[in-house]
């Protein structure tokens, strides 16, 4: 059982995962700080310089803190937006790679672009000089065989 545990615990997708919360950690502080440090100051003069954390509603005994409600609404839509951007910039960058391949493998050797060959759809019958298709081994209309192009294909 121990040594199934360290099998599941020593994943790759294990340790992807624990370094993705260690770094969100870190990257949820940053956003912390940047709302309550740099934007909520900001709206707060545009709103008449209300302090945000300071806004509750007294019902009894009881305080709702609905300022620490629309700090954490505000939070969560900037990490959103940081996390769209990224996602966006490395599908982009995914894309561009994929592209990158395909544009490879059309090059020669010289860094020219190959040209595609294709496979004729129709050909000549060599005795009655009309049109069929190029897989035919006999024509249809004077019903000659014909003989096999080979074609050397790597």
């Amino acid at each position: 059982m121990l040594k199934e545990f360290k099998e599941f615990a020593l994943r790759g997708n294990i340790t992807d995962l624990a370094i993705g919360v260690v770094i969100g950690g870190a990257f949820q502080k940053i956003v912390t700080s940047l709302v309550e440090d740099i934007i909520m100051p900001c709206v707060s003069m545009i709103t008449g310089k209300v302090d945000f954390s300071d806004m509750v509603i007294n019902i009894g005994s009881a305080t709702i803190k609905y300022g620490n409600f629309i700090t954490a609404i505000v939070n969560f839509l900037i990490i959103a937006f940081s996390i769209f951007i990224v996602v966006k910039y490395l599908n982009k960058l995914n894309k561009l790679k994929d592209i990158g391949e395909d544009i490879a493998i059309k090059l020669d050797k010289k860094g020219l672009l190959k040209k595609e060959e294709e496979e004729p759809t129709t050909k000549e019958c060599p005795y009655c000089l009309t049109e069929i298709s190029y897989k035919a081994t006999r024509c249809p209309h004077c019903t000659s065989k014909l003989e096999e192009i080979k074609t050397d294909k790597k």
